[in-house]
C-alpha cells in the first residue's frame, strides 16, 4: 500500500514537473517568438530608417550632382558657347584693322563741290581689312581734329577686299566765305580709327597739291565709304 501510494505521488509530481516544464517552455517560446517578432521590426524599422536616409541623402546629392552636371554640360554647351566665344576669338583675331601699314592713301581736290578733298585708301595688303569710323585730319598747323559729319555714318563698317578702296570727303572751307581763321595747308596726315574707334598712330602723310589747300573754320570730314560719290555729297 505504501509503496503504490509512493507511487502515484512520483508520478503525480512528475507530472506536474512535466507540466510546468512544459509552461516554462511555453512561455520562453512564446517570449522568444515575441522578441524575435519585435527584434526584426525593430531591426526593420532601423534599417529602413538608417537606409532610407543615405538613400534619401545620396538621391539628394545625386541629384544636386546631377544639377551641378547639367549645369557644367550646359555650361560646355556654353561650352559649345565657349566654342562659338573661341570662334569668336578667332573669328576677332581674324579681323584686320585698315592702316598705313596696309593701305595707301591719296588725296585729291576736285572741281565740284567747291572747296572739297577727296581721300582714297586701297588695300595693298592680302587680307580684307575694315576702315573703321573716320579719318582724323591733321593738317599743317591745325589746332585740332575736324569734327566728323554725322549724316554721312554708314549702316555697316566699310570693308575693303584686297585691292579695293574706301573713300572719305574733306569740306575744307565755307564756299561763301563764312569760315574764320583761314590759311592754306600744306601738309597733311591721316590718323586711323581702330575696332574700338580709338585713333592710333601717328598717322600716315597724305601727299597735298604743291600749292597747297585753303581751310578754314568750316573744315569738317566724312566717315569712310564705299563710294566716293557719297563722299563728296
Amino acid at each position: 500500500m505504501s509503496n503504490t501510494i509512493f507511487r502515484r505521488r512520483t508520478a503525480l509530481l512528475t507530472a506536474t514537473f512535466a507540466a510546468a516544464a512544459s509552461l516554462a517552455l511555453t512561455a520562453c517560446g512564446t517570449s522568444q517568438d515575441s522578441a524575435a517578432k519585435n527584434t526584426p521590426t525593430v531591426a526593420a524599422d532601423n534599417g529602413v530608417s538608417s537606409t532610407a536616409t543615405p538613400k534619401t541623402d545620396a538621391g539628394d546629392t545625386k541629384a544636386e550632382a546631377s544639377g551641378t552636371d547639367a549645369a557644367v554640360t550646359s555650361k560646355s554647351v556654353g561650352g559649345s558657347t565657349t566654342a562659338k566665344g573661341s570662334s569668336g576669338s578667332k573669328s576677332t583675331s581674324s579681323i584686320v584693322t585698315c592702316t598705313g601699314a596696309n593701305t595707301k592713301v591719296t588725296a585729291q581736290t576736285v572741281s565740284r563741290p567747291l572747296n572739297h578733298l577727296l581721300l582714297t585708301v586701297k588695300n595693298t595688303g592680302s587680307k580684307t581689312c575694315y576702315l573703321y569710323g573716320y579719318p582724323a585730319l591733321n593738317f599743317q598747323d591745325a589746332q585740332s581734329v575736324p569734327p566728323v559729319d554725322e549724316d554721312t555714318q554708314p549702316q555697316a563698317v566699310t570693308t575693303l577686299s584686297p585691292g579695293q578702296s574706301g573713300y572719305a570727303g574733306a569740306l575744307l572751307s565755307a564756299a561763301d566765305g563764312s569760315g574764320s581763321g583761314g590759311y592754306t595747308a600744306k601738309t597733311l596726315s591721316v590718323i586711323f580709327q581702330n575696332r574700338a574707334l580709338d585713333f592710333v598712330g601717328s598717322g600716315v602723310k597724305v601727299a597735298l597739291p604743291s600749292k597747297g589747300v585753303y581751310i578754314d573754320s568750316s573744315l569738317t570730314t566724312t566717315y569712310w565709304l564705299t563710294n566716293p560719290s557719297d563722299a563728296l555729297n
